[in-house]
């Protein structure tokens, strides 16, 4: 097992209450004085007389002349299109967005520089590096003198990942009781807005950890104990996070389950995880809609029972808002109302400390089997990870007000909706309604509502709104936006403009983080302040993270280049294994390329060093043996004014053996028409190749997706190649009516 460098600790007192990570041994690089007022056509290094008569001086130029140093490869950039933050990015002629003097001068990373200095020692002195930032959190008993340990190699032995083993925490106690300690108890830790206009509410962190204490006493009322898994299935309503941290407390192992998904899905994963009890609601509203969760609850549960699996407890939180208890179906003997047990425990609860490696969570991804991947994450350098990325790349602020639209059901909910977010004592807004209800202006709405100032979403949310229209957004000020941040898939060119151009009046970076559910946190994202971006690129990896781009026999690639993206060594975050199934671990993970992660997606690194994401490999087309990536022809047609998304599949082609089967979904008040069909097929020709045009467009008055917003492109490809009978399971969409509506139009 290859050793990362050794780290000992001094005898010297460590501060383990302050909840803010500190920057680990790097000096800041100049933030320049000189701010400027117009668009910058071309910059070069030397100083230039403006047009308007004003010397500029070089001091956006630290971007630049430092880029050679930085970890990916980058050169010198002798010439660049360019514009400062606060000026419109208003053509494709504008490759990069420098922060502004203003912005970098109060950035926690104010300069590639420093930056470089920080990243060079994460990846020489891992240990080290790590340990440091480690240290700030609260450790009941201190690691070893190992901070990390991690096999690879699949050829060398069993693949292992190891962070501060040894060391004693607990997870809860470093979101609630050590921000408490260090005197941020009256300070809000969750804001909620529900589904509803003008329903809202509230709890401090002193609120919040006395609550957690409640119910994470009910459950060890019931027998669950250290290691116990206890499946979660609720909205987003505040006792989600709540339920996580309940867990956390006393060393169970909680899996949420997106409350969207059907009786079958959950009744897999609780087959497969077990769990001492499931918690859940009765019902959910989702714009107009009512869910009844409960039922959904109920079927799984029969499920499980009749399969051998049974659950002894379902304790329900009754929203009234969508459902009193009258009408709810109940079990006696199984099901328990939260209210009426939870408030009667304790506001004092003991914390169960465990061992860094011991389980925090379960968390169940797709498989390309059908049998989901129950994904599991450790306690310590989890913790740890998630803090410090969420910390720096959002350049997180004490005054800040966060908002991230993710469901905890996914790992975005996790780590950046509660773990990240709570280790760092920010103000954290949960929201349980539809993005687009009752109108497309409701996320803005909120923002002014709250005052938000960093706002992470999906590239699939961004787009939706772009199809509803400048104006639902321009109704409101938006004043209180500094950072916003883009997750779950590539964000096109053309969405990553009109957000920052229109929802952030072209002052407000955009962290577009690439990561996935296994790494547990951000593995490349830009560092508002540090660096110029560029539409549409996850730009440089983050502390400690040393990616690779190989070929198809694993040959790593220097420079410009495209192939599949790895990962050379571990990082505090890394999932640990597959719940029960750690051959499935290595062969899915670690057995295409021996001796790196390999994260099933495809990148390419440009000129400059900038990494950019071009989806999942098996979202690759081949056609006439040219690969091409769905994400790259999507972006192509979303490029055309009058497309407001798309989402491209292969279908099967006699001649080209695969063929480019293009869905368009169209700005509002746009018809179709064959000519506007041309235009789409061109726009692609021009930006791609001829080769890579597609051989059918179909128009889409929607796209079949999950409530999170994914796409379900298995529906869209069984639509392409006409296999209706064989759609499944399309109970986690948000509008199940699209199905049919695009089998209505597939001849069009």
């Amino acid at each position: 097992m290859a050793l990362c460098s050794t780290y000992y600790y001094t005898a010297s007192p460590i501060s383990h209450l302050q909840p803010s990570i500190p920057t680990v041994n790097a000096s800041s690089g100049s933030s320049g004085s000189t701010r400027r007022r117009r668009r910058v056509r071309t910059l070069i290094a030397a100083p230039t007389l403006m047009s308007n008569g004003h010397h500029t001086t070089d001091s956006h130029l630290r971007h630049v002349d430092s880029m050679a140093s930085l970890p990916s490869g980058a050169g010198a950039i002798p010439r660049l299109n360019a514009v400062i933050l606060g000026e419109a990015l208003a053509s494709e002629e504008n490759d990069l967005v420098f922060p502004s003097a203003d912005f970098s001068a109060q950035a926690l990373v104010s300069s590639p520089e420093m930056y470089s200095e920080m990243y060079r020692r994460s990846v020489e002195d891992p240990a080290g590096f790590w340990a440091d930032i480690a240290s700030n959190f609260y450790w009941k008993q201190k690691w070893g003198e190992q901070v990390c340990a991690e096999n690879f190699d699949v050829r060398k032995g069993a693949v292992s990942i190891e962070w501060f083993k040894g060391g004693v925490t607990n997870i809860c106690y470093n979101c609630l009781d050590r921000n408490i300690e260090a005197g941020f108890g009256d300070k809000v830790a969750m804001y909620w807005e529900g589904n509803e206009p003008g329903f809202d509410d509230k709890l401090t962190y002193r609120e919040l950890l006395d609550n957690v204490c409640q119910l994470a006493n009910y459950l060890r009322s019931i027998g669950v104990k250290k290691g116990d898994a206890v499946v979660i299935y609720l909205p987003m309503l505040m006792e989600l996070p709540m339920a996580m941290l309940a867990c956390a407390r006393i060393g169970a192992v909680h899996s949420v389950v997106f409350a969207g998904f059907s009786a079958e899905s959950i009744a897999q994963r609780i087959m497969d995880c077990k769990p001492k009890v499931v918690i859940t609601c009765n019902a959910v509203k989702r714009g107009p809609k009512v869910i009844k969760l409960k039922e959904i609850v109920d079927a799984a549960l029969t499920d499980c029972a009749q399969n051998g699996c049974p659950v002894d407890v379902c304790l329900t939180y009754e929203n009234k808002l969508a459902m009193d208890r009258e009408s709810t179906v109940w079990k006696d003997g199984r099901d328990i109302w939260w209210q009426d047990v939870v408030p009667k425990f304790p506001t004092k609860c003991e914390v169960e400390w465990v061992d860094a490696e011991d389980p925090l969570f379960l968390l169940y991804t797709s498989g390309s089997t059908g049998k989901p991947k129950g994904v599991l994450h450790t306690t310590g350098g989890y913790m740890v990870y998630t803090a410090t990325t969420f910390k720096y790349a959002f350049d997180y602020k004490q005054s800040d007000i966060y908002w991230c639209t993710a469901d905890c059901g996914w790992i975005t909910g996790h780590s950046y909706v509660t773990y990240g977010p709570m280790l760092n004592a920010a103000s954290v807004l949960v929201f349980e309604g539809a993005p687009t209800y009752p109108d497309s202006g409701r996320c803005w709405d909120i923002v002014d509502k709250y005052k938000v100032s960093i706002f992470y979403t999906a590239p699939t949310l961004v787009r939706s709104l772009v199809r509803g229209g400048d104006q639902y957004v321009k109704r409101y000020s938006r004043k209180s936006l500094r950072v916003l941040g883009s997750v779950g898939e590539p964000i096109n060119p053309s969405a990553w403009r009109w957000f920052y151009n229109v929802v952030g009046d072209s002052r407000c970076p955009i962290s577009d983080t690439w990561w996935q559910t296994e790494t547990g946190g951000f593995l490349i994202t830009p560092l508002p302040g540090a660096w110029p971006q560029k539409p549409g690129s996850a730009t440089y990896p983050f502390f400690g993270v040393q990616p690779a781009i190989v070929d198809e026999k694993g040959n790593e690639i220097e420079g410009e280049c495209n192939g599949y993206l790895c990962i050379k060594r571990s990082w505090p975050g890394a999932f640990r294994t597959l719940y029960g199934d750690h051959e499935r671990y290595e062969t899915t993970y670690f057995k295409p390329f021996p001796g790196y992660y390999f994260s099933g997606d495809g990148c390419s690194r440009d000129k400059d060093g900038y990494y950019w994401l071009t989806g999942r490999v098996d979202d690759v087309i081949n056609v006439s043996g040219h690969r091409i990536g769905t994400a790259e022809v999507e972006s192509a047609l979303v490029s055309h004014p009058q497309c407001a998304e798309a989402a491209v599949v292969g279908v099967e082609h006699e001649v080209k053996g695969q063929g480019i089967y293009a869905f368009v979904t169209l700005v509002e008040g746009v018809p179709y028409s064959e000519e506007l069909r041309k235009s789409l097929v061109t726009a692609v020709r021009s930006q791609i190749g001829a080769f890579a045009a597609p051989d059918k467009i179909h128009w889409s008055p929607g796209l079949p997706k999950t409530r999170s917003g994914k796409i379900m492109r298995r529906i869209l490809r069984k639509i392409a190649s006409r296999q209706y009978d064989e759609l499944g399971d399309t109970s986690t969409l948000a509008e199940p009516q699209v199905v049919q509506q695009l089998i209505d139009l597939a001849d069009v």
